[in-house]
Order: structure tokens, then sequence, then C-alpha cells
């Protein structure tokens, strides 16, 4: 049981209207009345009220701050323990003069990263799905990324492996009576019988890793490198998706001399833009070093917008990366077509997939929504799911559904061969415990450690 009591800021550092001061723990209540001042006894208030008063340092009796705080009883409150949260007014010096108080006291420390949301997972308010969710949802980087997440917060993919868990935990104790009383039963019958319940499992994972691609994407987005000869519009392009002048635009090649990175959503998906330097031959050192980094760039990139002018013809330059990027996954944007056009497009057509070359003009911005739907195409069959589809995201999510499947896939194979069940069991066990472990079920303390500690503090 956890003894201690603790404090941290849960807002952003900097100005704001307010700032919180999240406390958690036993004695959060009581600490936090010693330097509160106010007509409301908050030792003997309801769960969740709202007391107007003063912060009051009780060894000089000065008012540090006027603030709002809110109690909140266990186990009705986010770590399951008495929580206290103070607004302060959103500056850097209120708030931390306000929490050095409460730390001053004795009774509070500080919080570590993440120790908010790990106390509400061991108190069992919330597994650790739910948990590495909360994560997803502070670094949500679109609509539809933190829909996902908060699904994921919901339970909804906990909800699904504590279903797979229970019919595997039925079918173990099956194995048992068969072990346990083989005259009641046949062995070739219970062989099918686990056969038949570890493929249906099978499938539902099958089915969970279906989206693992597309939770992915949502989840860290596309890594996009804008790539293209000097002069061709790629700043422009990042400026127009991104909706502000982030990158300078000049008719001087070589402008651009490192890759510049952003992130915008388009069309619901999340990119990760980069705009790197125009690729060509130089002799100006410091942008030779730029190319070098596009270059890098490009073959990090799970997309690739390559850029053409159609305003003048094919270059040589344009030629090679024609010939480097023809069975990568690339989008050709024929650029400038608001201006004469000059390019022989042919070339440029025998090369690449139709539905993969978008004409747009960048300046009128015209065509984007155009490319928009191309890259749905590309990574979502042409649409993003409902919203009632568990994706998958995480990683280690992955790594255990893929481990546990392999499991099953054992299990089914031994029993094909006329391996005794008893032995066939170890493998559906394992699967079983690795479901668990992918819930927090049963996980070491280190994983717990090193998942939380990629929380910000206050969370």
């Amino acid at each position: 049981m956890i003894q201690d009591t603790i404090a941290a800021i849960s807002t952003a550092v900097g100005e704001g209207g307010i700032a919180v001061i999240r406390v958690s723990g036993p004695e959060a209540i009581a600490e936090s009345a010693k330097c509160f001042r106010s007509k409301s006894n908050i030792v003997a208030a309801d769960s969740h009220t709202v007391h107007y008063g003063h912060v009051v340092d009780p060894a000089t009796g000065e008012t540090v701050e006027e603030i709002l705080l809110t109690v909140m009883r266990g186990p009705r409150s986010f770590t399951a323990e008495d929580v206290v949260e103070l607004s302060t007014h959103g500056g850097v010096v209120a708030v931390k003069r306000v929490l050095e108080l409460l730390l001053r006291s004795g009774g509070i420390r500080m919080a570590e990263p993440g120790e908010f949301t790990k106390r509400a997972f061991l108190n069992g308010r919330i597994d650790l799905t739910q948990a590495e969710a909360v994560i997803d949802l502070i670094r949500s980087k679109s609509d539809r990324a933190f829909s996902v997440a908060m699904k994921q917060s919901e339970g909804m993919l906990s909800k699904k492996v504590k279903a797979l868990r229970h019919n595997l935990i039925e079918l173990l104790a099956h194995i048992e009576v068969n072990i346990d009383y083989p005259e009641h039963d046949v062995e070739s019958m219970t062989s099918a019988y686990i056969r038949e319940r570890c493929g249906e499992a099978c499938a539902e994972i099958d089915r969970l890793l279906k989206t693992a691609s597309e939770g992915k994407i949502l989840r860290e987005g596309i890594m996009t490198a804008i790539v293209g000869r000097p002069n061709v519009g790629k700043s422009s392009l990042l400026n127009a998706l991104v909706q502000e002048n982030k990158a300078i635009v000049t008719d001087i090649p070589g402008t651009t001399r490192d890759v510049i990175e952003e992130y915008v959503t388009l069309g619901g998906i999340p990119l990760r833009l980069l705009d790197t330097a125009g690729i060509r031959e130089t002799a100006d050192v410091v942008e030779r070093i730029g190319v070098e980094r596009s270059r890098s760039a490009l073959g990090e990139a799970d997309l690739i917008l390559f850029v053409l002018n159609v305003n003048e013809p094919l270059h040589p330059d344009d030629r090679l990366l024609m010939e480097q990027l023809r069975n990568r996954p690339v989008v050709v944007l024929l650029n400038k077509t608001d201006l004469p056009v000059v390019m022989d497009t042919a070339e440029v057509e025998s090369m690449f997939p139709s539905d993969a070359i978008v004409r747009l003009s960048v300046l009128h911005e015209q065509g984007l929504e155009v490319l928009e739907d191309v890259i749905k195409r590309m990574f979502f069959g042409g649409e993003i799911e409902s919203a009632d589809l568990t994706y998958v995201s995480n990683v280690r999510h992955i790594t255990l559904l893929g481990h546990a499947r392999q499991s099953l896939v054992d299990a089914m194979e031994a029993t094909e061969i006329g391996i005794p069940i008893d032995i066939v069991q170890i493998d559906v066990r394992t699967a079983w415990e690795q479901l668990g472990e992918l819930i927090g079920d049963s996980v070491s303390d280190s994983l717990i450690d090193q998942i939380f500690s990629q929380f910000c503090l206050g969370k």
C-alpha cells in the first residue's frame, strides 16, 4: 500500500490563465490544509468540492497566492487516492511559490514523472494499456489520433484482451480436467477442442494486428520527405500545408540549407513533414551538407513527395531522382500548373503510376485536396476506419500480441503431431501470460518503471 503523498505542477510551464498543482496520497488534504486559509474546512469537506481561499506561509503569515482548491476523495479520483488540486494564477513565479510551500511542510514529496498515472495503475483504477493511452492522448497530433487514444484509455483494447484471456483460461481448465481425470475424456477430442479454441484466439489476434500499421501511423505520423531540385516549390508546399511561413521562400537556388521539420494534419492523417534542401551537385560546402542530410531523410521516409516544376523542361537531376524513387512510396507533384506547361510529362507518367501523380499549384493552393486523397488511399485504402475500431499502435502491444499468437500456433501444431496435452498446455498458458503482460496483470517492476518514466512530470 502506498503511504507517502506526492505533488507536482500538472500544467505546462509558462504564462497562462491558471496553473494547477496536483497533490495525491493519504495526507493530501491534511497537508494542503496547513497552508490554506478559507471559510471552508477542507479537512471535513465533501469530495469533489471547490473552495476559494489563500495560500499562506504558516511560518510568517505572509499571503502567498489567491487560489481555488478542489478536494477529491479516494477512490473517486484519478489516482484512486485522496487528491487535492490547487488552481493558481498562471505564472511561473506564482505556481513555483505555492509548490515550494507545500513541499516545505515535510509531509509531501515531489512526484516523479508519470507517478500520478502509475498510482492509478497500481491502485487498480486503470490497467497498463489504459495508462499507456494517457501518453498517446498527450502526444496526439490529430483529432483521429486523439480519438483512438481516448478509446484506448476507456479500455476498448483491454476488454478484447481480457475476453481472450477468459477464453484461454477456460481452455486451460478443460485441459486440467483431462489431465487429472483421463478416464472421463478422450484425448483426441481434447486435442480437437484445443485446435478449435486456439484457432479462434488467433483469428481475434489477427484482427487486432491488422490495424497495427494504420495505428502506428495515427500515433506517430507518416515521416514525409519533400524532395526535388532547388526552386521547384518544396518550401512553398511546406508553408501551404502548415498554413504558416515556416520556410524561407526565394528565387535563389539553395535557399534551404537544412532539413526543416513540421507536423501537419492532412485529412485526419498526421504527417511529419521534412522540407529538404534541393538535391543537386554543388560546390557550396554548407549547401552540400544540406544535400547530404536531404539524401539521409529520403532514405528514412515513409512517404516521399517528389516535386517537379512543369514550367521548365526535365533536368538531369530530375531524372536521377526519378530513378532513385521509382520503387519507393512516392507521390509525384507536378507543380506550378498555373504557369505555361513546358515539361514533357510523358516521361514522368511512364515511370510512375497515374494515381501517384498529382497536378497542383502550390502558389494558389490548388490540388492539395487531391494530394490528401492520394495519401489516404496509399496508407488507409482510401478512408480511415470507423471510430469504433480498436487500433493497436503501441510497439509493446504489437510484440506481445505476436508472441501470444505464436504460442497458440505452437499449441495447435503440437496437437497435430500427437504431443501429450500436458505439454501442449504449456504453450496455451504462455499465451495467456503474454496477454496478461500486455494489460499489466503479469509484468515486472522494471518494465512498469520504464513505461511510466516516459510520462511528463505532473501526469
